[in-house]
């Protein structure tokens, strides 16, 4: 081959190569130009997009739309049930406003809001507690109740009778229904036979608002298992990391609910049956006879103490069958923060105060000091 042709070779292959790298430039500036058109129009899709998340769902509706917000609640939590019940449009957008701007202290209760309000007047709501619309029931149930004391108060403010209340709560299927729904509360445990009632202990005391006419029975069953659910997430893994189960749990805690009403001897009295569960003792307290006798009495007898029951604690080993009452928060705290000592026994006096012994000697003598 000549010096021409190869030179001729040469220049082509030159050529083509400049060719191609034009194409490839061409492209490469096609998908940049590409690129920054898509970031372009997503980045205006998504501004336009969150500017109408953060505008009223229909700025025209008058429609008024009660939301519970429960206790311990999270942003989050907020958000999605605020999206669910159409207050807001995203509750993704509703966090990212919340923590953009700071924004946190949100108050548990009853709201009443319409798909009208913006992100300002609904967050001014829920910092400050204030409803839109006033209550239409508001029950109080204390702690230590029976479910039967319970249904007696509904029965005596609301329209259906203490008995329609008390069957509902002993239907099976019903039951059934309720623990695939709070599965982390309810459990198979609750459908003993010898349980007297499945739900005993896990309607949680409280101040209920009721905003319908006529609330039904199981909304106001369902109110109160958020209530209980709510409370029992604050003390979740300390419950797991203990030797009982849920419902061994909530019975525990109604035992120390019915045996004082003071938040300050709970844990010490948690801590003596703690201590008498370790040796092996019955746990021996009067509430429990109580329950099982099925009536109220101020004075437990020697013959009371016989009663044939699977929650008489002078005759079972441990913890009754289930719960005596409803609890109040810090009873279930007192369970899983028991105060440590080497008391096995105690007893109150006429005024309410509690005195301990290490054995049954020095309990005798407290006996005969502060009750004989």
């Amino acid at each position: 081959m000549s010096n021409k042709e190869k030179q001729g070779g040469f220049f082509y292959n030159m050529k083509k190569r400049a060719e191609e790298a034009s194409t490839v430039r061409k492209i490469v500036s096609i998908i940049i130009i590409a690129m920054v058109l898509v970031l372009i129009i997503g980045g205006i899709s998504g501004y336009l997009y969150i500017n109408s998340s953060l505008k009223p769902v229909d700025p025209d509706s008058d429609e008024e739309i009660a939301v519970e917000i429960p206790m311990g609640s999270s942003t989050s939590m907020i958000a999605n049930t605020l999206e669910e019940n159409g207050i807001i449009k995203d509750a993704r957008v509703f966090r990212f406003y919340t923590k953009f701007n700071n924004i946190t202290e949100f108050q548990a209760g009853e709201y009443t809001f319409t798909p009208s309000m913006d992100f300002n007047e609904i967050i001014e709501s829920l910092q400050t507690g204030r409803v839109v619309m006033e209550a239409t029931h508001r029950i109080t149930i204390p702690e230590g109740l029976s479910v039967d004391q319970i249904a007696e108060i509904y029965s005596e403010n609301l329209s259906f009778t203490k008995e329609e209340f008390l069957e509902r709560i002993s239907d099976e299927a019903y039951i059934e229904e309720l623990i695939e729904k709070y599965p982390d509360i309810l459990t198979e445990e609750i459908l003993q036979e010898d349980l007297r009632t499945p739900l005993e202990g896990y309607l949680f005391a409280s101040t209920y608002d009721f905003y319908e006419e006529d609330p039904s029975i199981d909304t106001i069953i369902e109110k109160m298992l958020q209530q209980t659910q709510t409370v029992y997430n604050r003390y979740r893994e300390q419950v797991e990391s203990t030797e009982f189960t849920i419902h061994e749990a909530i019975t525990f805690a109604s035992i120390i609910e019915k045996e004082t009403a003071t938040e300050e001897q709970r844990p010490q009295i948690a801590g003596v049956f703690y201590n008498r569960i370790e040796n092996e003792m019955k746990l021996q307290t009067d509430p429990t006879v109580i329950y099982a006798l099925g009536e109220h009495q101020e004075v437990v007898t020697f013959e009371d103490l016989e009663i044939e029951s699977p929650y008489n604690t002078y005759l079972v080993e441990g913890l009754p069958v289930g719960p005596i009452s409803n609890f109040a928060e810090n009873s279930l705290k007192a369970v899983v923060e028991p105060e440590e000592s080497d008391y096995l026994y105690f007893l109150h006096d006429s005024e309410g105060n509690l005195h301990f012994a290490e054995d049954f000697e020095q309990h005798v003598e407290n006996r005969e000091e502060y009750i004989n």
